[in-house]
């Protein structure tokens, strides 16, 4: 496919989703490890949002479009590829690239497309099962039994965490922002979602004897409230900061109830360790999604052409679960 070119959309400059532009650009070529897909889908994410913004620095070597994950079909693999091979059809964590019909990834980040889903679905694994897995279960030691809060309940991330953590046997718990997403929540399997707007997550987890892992997506204003909601010996994860990175809160609880603040980012972890929750996804979390037990939860379709509509109303809040760009066939 050298010099061949594909529709991709790009970033025109930093700034709000009007500075999404569709442009042509070359088609790449798979390096070693890598595998070249058609893109099928594109899963639509925050930290697309934010790389648009210009507050989510691209890592070297890797694509300056956005999308970071998708689905499609293996059309050209590069030196050392054995599995997957030309024509499987796969779904991919991306290092970038996604917004495009074709883009390039490490092999190693490609799952097989779940029996039983399509490939609009299986575009919104990726992102949303990588972050969930590694922060729920690995960083954050989520147990059978142990009381569960997610923030944003009805995001991406948070149908995703709800499904899998009542999966595997935890209680779950969930905030949203209105009847209908909380309702969302409770479908999924959360046995209480609570109405930031009209409840105090504090209070209601203190009632059940705090949480033992909180995921955090807003930050700001809510870490000290986390930690108040905690239980004795209980974890607090930290992906995303919708309001705001800095916060005052108060280690003296950190310290005399043995709390654990830690979290992550994905994008800029090693090849290696991506790999490896590939590995552990393949294992653990794909048969509950052949099983039907798990599934995305879907909110809107847009066309490659229509980024700028698709991050706007992501960036409305307005969605439940995930938007996704239709590339190819």
């Amino acid at each position: 496919m050298s010099g061949d070119t594909m529709r991709v959309v790009e970033i025109s400059e930093f700034g709000g989703p009007e500075v999404l532009k569709p442009a042509t650009r070359a088609i790449p070529e798979p390096g070693h490890g890598q595998v070249l897909i058609k893109v099928a889908y594109a899963g639509v994410n925050r930290p697309d949002a934010i790389q648009r913004a210009g507050n989510y620095p691209v890592p070297k070597g890797a694509s300056d479009l956005p999308g970071l994950e998708a689905s499609g079909e293996v059309v050209a693999v590069g030196a050392g590829v054995t599995s997957p091979r030309v024509g499987d059809k796969v779904c991919a964590l991306l290092p970038g690239g996604g917004y495009a019909e074709y883009v390039v990834t490490a092999a190693a980040h490609c799952l097989p497309v779940p029996d039983g889903l399509s490939m609009k679905e299986a575009a919104c694994l990726p992102e949303t099962f990588f972050t969930v897995w590694t922060n729920v279960f690995d960083r954050g030691g989520l147990k059978a039994g142990e009381r569960f809060l997610v923030h944003g309940g009805s995001s991406g991330i948070g149908t995703t965490a709800i499904q899998l953590a009542n999966a595997f046997g935890a209680r779950v718990f969930a905030t949203a922002g209105s009847a209908d997403k909380c309702q969302a929540c409770l479908d999924l399997g959360a046995e209480r979602a609570i109405n930031y707007r009209e409840e105090d997550f504090v209070e209601v987890m203190k009632a059940e004897g705090g949480a033992n892992l909180i995921l955090e997506m807003v930050s700001g204003p809510y870490l000290q409230r986390d930690i108040n909601a905690l239980a004795d010996d209980g974890r607090l994860v930290i992906i995303a900061f919708l309001q705001g990175s800095k916060a005052d809160f108060n280690f003296v609880q950190v310290m005399t109830r043995r709390l654990t603040v830690t979290g992550s980012t994905l994008r800029p972890q090693s090849d290696l360790a991506k790999a490896n929750i590939a590995l552990s996804l393949k294992t653990r979390v794909w048969p509950l999604l052949e099983a039907g037990k798990v599934k995305p939860v879907m909110d809107q379709e847009f066309a490659l052409e229509d980024a700028a509509s698709a991050h706007a109303r992501m960036e409305s809040s307005a969605h439940i679960g995930k938007i996704v760009l239709k590339i190819g066939g």
